[in-house]
C-alpha cells in the first residue's frame, strides 16, 4: 500500500481492479482546508485518462511491474512477436497494447516492455529511431540552404515533414515522442 502523498509521475496503482499510471500529481494544501492530491491517471488497459482527487491520508494499491528488454522481429496480422532477451522467447503483443508505437518498429529494434503477473502492460520505443525515407518529391540542386520541408515517407509508413534536400534512401532520426524529425543520420 501506498499513501496519496507518495503518489509520483510513473507510479502504477491498482484502482477498483484497475491499473493506472500516475501521469500528472499535484499536491495542494488550500489555506485552513485539509490538504489533498490531485492526479492524472491513464489506465494501463483501456489507455483512457481521468482525474482523480484523493485526500493526503488515503492509500492506495502499488503495482509492482517488471520491466524487460524485447527485440522486434516482424509482424503477423495483427500480432507484433517480440524476442525476449531474458530467455530468447518469442512474445507476440496486440496491436492494442503496441498502439502508435508500431510507426516506428523496425526489425531488430530494442524496445523497453512492463510486464505484471506475465501478462505485458506497456511497451516504450526509444526516444528517437532511426528510419529509410521511402517515398518523397526529389529536391533540386540549392535546396540544402533553404528551410522548407516537404513530406517524405519512412519505411514503417510513417509520413514526417524533412527539410528539401532529403532524397529517397536517406536515413533519418525521428523523435518517437512528437513524430518529427531531427536530422540525417
Amino acid at each position: 500500500m501506498i499513501t496519496a502523498t507518495s503518489l509520483r509521475n510513473g507510479t502504477v496503482v491498482k484502482i477498483d481492479g484497475e491499473m493506472y499510471e500516475v501521469t500528472d500529481y499535484l499536491h495542494i494544501t488550500p489555506g485552513n482546508w485539509r490538504a489533498y492530491v490531485q492526479v492524472t491517471l491513464r489506465s494501463l488497459r483501456a489507455g483512457k485518462v481521468i482525474k482523480q482527487r484523493f485526500r493526503s491520508t488515503d492509500t492506495l494499491e502499488n503495482v509492482t511491474l517488471e520491466p524487460r528488454k524485447l527485440h522486434f522481429m516482424y509482424r503477423d496480422g495483427d500480432a507484433y512477436n517480440f524476442m525476449d532477451m531474458e530467455d530468447y522467447n518469442t512474445i507476440p503483443i496486440s496491436a492494442e497494447v503496441v498502439g502508435e508505437s508500431n510507426k516506428y518498429l523496425t526489425d531488430g529494434l530494442e524496445v523497453e516492455a512492463e510486464f505484471h503477473e506475465g501478462n505485458i502492460l506497456s511497451l516504450q520505443v526509444p526516444n528517437q529511431v532511426t528510419l529509410e525515407v521511402t517515398e518523397t518529391t526529389p529536391g533540386v540542386k540549392g535546396d540544402s540552404v533553404s528551410s522548407n520541408t516537404k513530406p517524405a515517407t519512412l519505411q514503417t509508413g510513417l509520413v514526417v515533414q524533412v527539410p528539401l534536400f532529403v532524397k529517397i534512401g536517406d536515413k533519418v532520426q525521428v523523435d518517437t515522442r512528437t513524430g518529427e524529425y531531427l536530422g540525417r543520420a
